[in-house]
């Protein structure tokens, strides 16, 4: 059952320099239980997209111009659509209903608080524990996300914590609620390849046990092959490509797909000669989209590429692409 459909998501930021298009016709839909993998280059839309979900981009300059993020709160039955909620409504959907692990920990960690604190703040708020019900549940969800020594470390702050640890942290924030959807932002970027390791599998433990649909947004896509069920492509805020991810990785499609995973290296010998590159550069944003926006650097593109804008199609069983070709 579908737990999340976004149709058709408009985003832009109105700048001094002009209007960016940031997301142009974002849909995608998430099931229950479901790990979705959202790749792409920096500036594909994959952050812009998420935060338009749940309102948390700067408004001014940015502006939903239009689209659907249907919720479907009870299995399926009632849904809200996360774009038109109040205020009131968002802050019980926010951490309560669907919780985001951002980028930089250090930058969302309130650094005059303590770790504890910033956990019990979400209990309290959303499922209306007593300050030493939230204490004792903070601390629980410290140990969940191993964190050695929980009892001590809730009272640290976050400057007290290695890069690790607080990405721990903004996990055990994000699931204190039981919500029904986690989106991780880049979750690991900042991290270690020891460390990023050792968080994708708490994540995929946590998953596992508490039936969390989520959303892993990445550019790495190594990541992607041993979390993800399916994988959206972002490029230049389109969907390009969507896939189950072993459908993905043996059959890619779209030009831009075949591109990330051509620049992909392989691991014992397995890939011979140098790794291929995308020539180019995205597109400018500011420019309002009228054909399909890889065709600069696409190999394979003609004539009608670059006169018409293609749509999103289904070319297999659950494998969708934007491609004339």
């Amino acid at each position: 059952m579908p737990i999340l459909e976004v149709k058709n998501l408009v985003t832009r930021f109105y700048t001094i320099e002009g209007v960016v298009h940031a997301l142009n016709g974002v849909s995608f839909d998430l099931e229950e239980g479901e790990i979705l993998g959202i790749v792409g280059e920096s500036g594909s839309g994959k952050s812009v997209a998420m935060m338009s979900l749940l309102n948390l981009l700067p408004m001014p300059p940015a502006r939903i111009e239009r689209g659907k993020a249907l919720f479907y709160e009870n299995g399926g039955q009632d849904s809200v659509d996360l774009l038109t909620l109040t205020k009131a409504e968002r802050r019980r959907v926010r951490g309560g209903k669907i919780g985001y692990i951002f980028q930089d920990a250090l930058s969302a960690l309130n650094p005059v608080m303590t770790v504890g604190r910033q956990i019990g703040e979400s209990l309290m708020e959303h499922l209306g524990l007593s300050g030493e019900d939230a204490k004792h549940r903070a601390v629980e969800l410290l140990e969940h996300v191993g964190i050695p020594g929980a009892e001590k470390r809730y009272y640290n702050y976050p400057h007290q914590f290695s890069g690790g640890m607080r990405q721990r942290v903004m996990i055990a924030i994000a699931i204190a609620c039981d919500p029904k959807i986690v989106i991780a932002d880049e979750p690991t970027t900042a991290l270690d390849v020891t460390v990023q390791a050792q968080i994708v599998e708490l994540i995929k433990r946590l998953q596992e046990e508490l039936r969390l649909a989520v959303i892993w947004i990445t550019h790495d896509l190594g990541v992607v092959a041993g979390i993800a069920d399916r994988v959206l492509v972002m490029y230049a805020g389109y969907p390009v490509e969507i896939s189950l991810v072993d459908d993905l990785y043996n059959n890619p499609v779209h030009p831009y797909t075949k591109g990330l995973l051509g620049a992909l290296p392989g691991i014992g010998g397995k890939r011979a000669g140098r790794l291929e590159s995308i020539e180019g550069a995205p597109p400018d944003l500011l420019a309002k989209p009228k054909h399909c926006q890889f065709v600069w650097r696409c190999p394979y593109a003609f004539d009608r590429c670059r006169n018409e804008m293609p749509e999103l199609v289904e070319i297999a069983p659950k494998h969708y692409t934007k491609c004339f070709l």
